[in-house]
């Protein structure tokens, strides 16, 4: 009787011990995600958003604005340059969220001019969506405006930059010499927009009333203590005040520091106030990488203003890119906060996951209106170490990019696990574009999509007429948030 027994017992062991098993794997796992999740604010398992190339034209695209209709958050509009010598800009529209655009180019000689670059957008509530940009030619800089989702556009204002002063003072010689990357912004039933006059920032703006309805702009205004600081962003408050911040070079490859000033009543008899430093970047105007080695990287800091009336109602964001230690193409993007209106700012958060030493860079920060939370995006090169794999085109280190995200939904202390938004991998100097990525890229960020904007050379798509490693398109996805 004993035999018949062990091998029942025999049996019952084989049968049960991998259940057993497979049993304490789950449990295991159960316990470490649940210790994770309480360790780490960073855990969010997103699957990569379908990519779409909008553009899909032969050649160049890069420097890319994009804006989501709050009237219709269905209405997403990308404007960017192109790389042939004569005037335009690509504009691609879609009313279907992003998966299909009508494109078209704009600005070539037609009612808007003849645009050359550096586009900037922004809706407000009432559905305007107000544009601005360079000219081939004239040192002037336009303003238009779209009523119509950005089917049509017209111009509005060409903005002066102020004349130079006749004194001829120290301080002031050789200013005013061109007009340089020109950001718009509305809300709370305003439009501003900064721009470098050829030295010092310069502000203007108009009262909004409603669809169509934009009052005069202001005389532009010489925004104090920013000769030669550029790149910069401006953004408006709940209360209708105004922030521009802009990045001070040491030189093209030396360290950069970024300030703020603040216009306290907006369209006001305020004006705005002196400059407040804000942080060290390391971050020249110029700062060469291996993965933008033809027109480099700056700081690029951005800012976004919390007007939701929710828990962080006044706070302002700042994004830029810090490299550590200066000249070591470390950079990574870091984000800060303000609840007093820039006089002071917090601690550093890094956005940023990764523990490679490569490069971060051209960052975006948009605010969701819905509901406060943040995205993040930038370029992001922690995946070529040089040694093969998805990240590495050339077996290069350092040199190809993807386009990666984050979001905060803790006002801006903590952010999520990062994500892939690019589907594939690229390298801007096979492109042959001379401002490789451009200087800046696109994100808006409304009823919990995140809709960026980038160039990408990977064609993961397929539909790239150049093919893979070329020109550049521009690329985007719906990024749906945590």
């Amino acid at each position: 009787m004993r035999e018949p027994y062990s091998a029942v017992k025999i049996y019952l062991n084989e049968l049960i011990r991998p259940i057993l098993v497979a049993l304490l794997i789950v449990i295991t796992l159960v316990i470490t995600s649940a210790g994770a999740a309480r360790a780490s604010s960073r855990l969010w398992l997103a699957p990569r958003p379908t990519n779409v190339d909008v553009s899909q034209r032969p050649g160049n695209e890069s420097e890319e604005t994009v804006a989501v209709n709050p009237t219709n958050p269905k209405n997403i509009v990308i404007v960017t340059n192109v790389d042939h010598p004569a005037a335009g800009l690509f504009e691609g529209v879609s009313f279907d969220g992003g998966a299909t655009w009508t494109t078209k180019l704009i600005g070539d000689n037609d009612n808007l001019g003849d645009a050359c670059c550096d586009p900037s957008l922004s809706f407000d509530r009432y559905g305007n969506l107000f544009m601005t940009y360079l000219y081939n030619v004239e040192l002037e800089v336009p303003i238009a405006l779209s009523t119509d989702g950005g089917l049509h556009f017209n111009l509005i204002a060409n903005i002066a930059k102020p004349p130079k002063q006749s004194s001829s003072a120290s301080g002031e010689r050789g200013l005013f010499r061109f007009v340089d990357q020109p950001t718009i912004t509305a809300g709370v039933g305003e439009v501003w927009m900064v721009f470098n006059g050829g030295g010092p920032i310069v502000a203007t703006g108009a009262k909004v009333s409603g669809l169509g309805k934009v009052g005069g702009f202001i005389t532009p205004e010489v925004v104090p203590g920013t000769n030669n600081c550029t790149y910069g962003d401006v953004s408006i408050g709940p209360r209708g005040q105004v922030m521009q911040v802009c990045s001070l070079t040491e030189s093209g490859q030396g360290g950069g520091k970024l300030f703020v000033n603040v216009d306290p009543d907006g369209l006001g008899p305020a004006g705005f106030g002196s400059r407040v430093f804000v942080a060290e970047t390391h971050v020249g105007g110029f700062d060469f990488i291996p993965a933008q080695p033809d027109r480099s990287v700056d700081a690029e800091p951005g800012l976004a203003w919390d007007r939701t009336g929710g828990p962080h109602n006044g706070r302002v964001y700042l994004v830029y890119t810090l490299e550590q230690p200066n000249e070591s193409n470390n950079m990574d993007i870091y984000v800060r906060f303000s609840d007093n209106d820039g006089a002071t700012w917090s601690s550093p958060a890094r956005v940023n996951d990764d523990h490679t030493k490569n490069s971060q860079f051209l960052p975006k920060i948009s605010l969701d209106p819905t509901s406060g939370n943040l995205a993040v995006v930038w370029y992001d090169s922690r995946e070529d170490l040089g040694t093969g794999g998805s990240g590495d085109t050339d077996g290069v280190p350092n040199d190809d990019a993807q386009f990666w995200g984050a979001f905060s939904t803790d006002g801006g202390q903590t952010f999520t696990a990062n994500t892939q938004i690019s589907a594939g991998t690229s390298n801007s100097h096979d492109s042959g574009n001379a401002i490789d990525y451009g200087d800046y890229t696109g994100l808006s960020f409304y009823g919990g999509i995140a809709h960026p904007a980038w160039a990408d050379n990977s064609n993961s798509t397929g539909n790239n007429p150049d093919g893979t490693l070329h020109g550049l398109d521009i690329y985007t996805a719906a990024v749906v948030a945590p």
